[in-house]
């Protein structure tokens, strides 16, 4: 079991490096498309885009040293593994997701007021084509890294994924200000620019949300908690359910599990039907890092 266990560590490991590095030199690639886009055409929604898609580096490299520190073995100072270390990356994650939002939502605010003087210079075609080339990469390593996520479970790993669509929504609303600048409406930019501001800090609320959950403890979602008993009642021997708790831990989840049996049989044969137990669960849950399993006699 051990063995099982150290090697799914590794394979979930391995997809996440897998991911970190293509997303590394994806963003890396973009930044510098944008930003000399951005120069070249006379575009400041452009420049705040490459900016953007840079951030995307350094929360990629967050969720490297984050994926490493979760994935350690337990330790004599750490029994229960580091998964929770891997919640924090996601909440420092949803914090810099914010400030972007705020940033963004601020520098909006600043190209209203020059669009409403006049001072708002109009861009050139290449910020547009660079627009539309960031919404389509963009949206691609979303989908890319979501489905990676999923895979191993990896809170951090989801956030960065937001982290790659709140960019596809920022070179949307550069699209969007950029286009509405050459034809002449040029307050489209900022305006949109405030509307992808709030819905930044929406992702980066819950994704702190959803971590900060994973950190206190919260227990699992109430179709795995049935699912659980399904499956300790059909277990032979299994008279009851008499207490039932799980406690999400990071990307995994731990249960402690009371169960009836009969209090005439031996404390040997109670014991291997509670082993059952214990075997059939955590074989059914590649999520459930442990299951205790307490005895208690009915008459």
């Amino acid at each position: 079991m051990v063995n099982i266990l150290k090697e799914q560590l590794n394979s979930e490991s391995k997809i996440a490096m897998r991911v970190s590095k293509v997303s590394i030199f994806v963003n890396i690639l973009l930044s510098v498309i944008k930003l000399v886009a951005g120069i070249l055409a006379n575009s400041g929604a452009m420049i705040s885009d490459a900016v953007h898609s840079a951030s995307d580096v350094l929360s990629t490299f967050i969720v490297i040293i984050g994926v490493k520190i979760g994935g350690q073995n337990a330790d004599e100072k750490h029994q229960y593994g580091h998964e929770k270390l891997e919640c924090i990356v996601a909440i420092f994650l949803s914090v810099l997701l914010g400030l972007t939002g705020l940033g963004i939502g601020y520098e909006g605010i600043g190209r209203i007021e020059k669009a409403l003087n006049g001072d708002l210079p109009a861009p050139g075609i290449l910020a547009l084509v660079a627009a539309i080339l960031s919404i389509f990469v963009k949206e691609w390593m979303y989908w890319y890294t979501r489905n990676s996520a999923k895979k191993i479970n990896s809170p951090s790993l989801i956030a960065d994924a937001w982290h790659h669509r709140s960019d596809a929504f920022s070179s949307v609303g550069s699209l969007v200000g950029i286009g509405g600048s050459i034809i002449g409406f040029k307050i489209l930019d900022p305006l949109a620019a405030i509307v992808i501001a709030i819905i930044i800090l929406k992702v980066s609320y819950d994704i702190g949300k959803d971590a900060v959950e994973k950190i206190v403890d919260v227990s699992c979602d109430e179709e795995i908690v049935e699912e659980i008993k399904r499956l300790t009642l059909e277990e032979v021997g299994v008279k009851g359910v008499d207490s039932l708790k799980t406690r999400i831990f990071g990307a995994k989840f731990y249960i402690d599990l009371e169960i009836a049996v009969d209090g005439n049989i031996s404390l040997n044969e109670a014991h291997i039907i509670a082993e059952k137990v214990h075997n059939k669960i955590e074989e059914s849950f590649s999520e459930a890092k442990h299951c205790m399993v307490h005895i208690n006699p009915q008459y």
